[in-house]
């Protein structure tokens, strides 16, 4: 049975996967808050960031098989995986897929901004709204960078990456499954739509016992916690 029993070697690959719209430059200020030994890989599904070209992806599945295929040669080293709302999601998948594949299974999965795969989506149909509509609810959640926000002509780029990513996390459905043998840790923010109980239902999804951390603010929280989200990854690796 795959388990994450590596020989721990001097460095760590840690994957970010993205939020909806996210890339992997959305990442880049948390190298300033890692040790050395801790490698940042960000990803980016079709359509996003580096392979912005590329046609974008509405199933969650396609784009955890896209990860997967990304970084399967790399799963012979030590790896852990940090993903925020959507890339929550991707992360649990994504384990999911590397455990199916009988590959090593990460050192930690960590995740932020999202309830556990198991309580209903509140993302559904949103991916459906009028243009305007669909804006306006998304700057609630915050995160747009202020000179997208304010110019038509990026957010018409950035629109449709937005709305294929929640019309992916909209149509999943949770299947039950036996839990993964994983560490995983859960981060939300206080004034954030999850709640701690729906957090602490990502216990479901594996086999040890969970670590729930809340900071002060929104559902981007982790931008303005990045010295004690770096600490906390880089504890938690040297523990396991």
């Amino acid at each position: 049975m795959a388990t994450n029993s590596y020989v721990m070697t001097r460095k760590t690959n840690m994957f970010f996967l993205p939020f909806a719209g996210g890339s992997f430059y959305s990442y880049r200020d948390f190298r300033k808050y890692l040790p050395e030994h801790i490698a940042v890989t960000a990803t980016d599904p079709p359509g996003h960031g580096r392979r912005m070209r590329e046609p974008l992806l509405t199933d969650i599945h396609d784009m955890t098989e896209d990860i997967f295929r990304a970084i399967k040669d790399s799963l012979n080293e030590p790896c852990a995986i940090f993903g925020h709302s959507m890339g929550s999601l991707l992360g649990y998948l994504l384990c999911k897929k590397i455990f199916d594949a009988g590959k090593i299974l990460p050192l930690h999965l960590f995740v932020s901004g999202r309830y556990a795969p198991s309580v209903e989506s509140r993302e559904k149909d949103l991916h459906k709204l009028p243009r305007n509509e669909f804006i306006k609810k998304i700057k609630t959640y915050g995160g747009l960078p202020k000179e997208v926000a304010e110019s038509e002509e990026l957010m018409d780029l950035f629109v449709p990456i937005i709305k294929a990513d929640f019309q992916a996390v909209s149509e999943y459905r949770y299947e039950p499954s036996e839990p993964l043998d994983i560490p995983l840790t859960v981060m939300i923010g206080e004034e954030e739509d999850t709640s701690y109980e729906e957090a602490l239902r990502w216990q479901e999804m594996t086999a040890r016992k969970i670590s729930v951390r809340q900071f002060s603010g929104g559902h981007f929280f982790i931008f303005d916690h990045l010295p004690k989200i770096g600490k906390l990854i880089a504890e938690h690796l040297e523990k396991t």
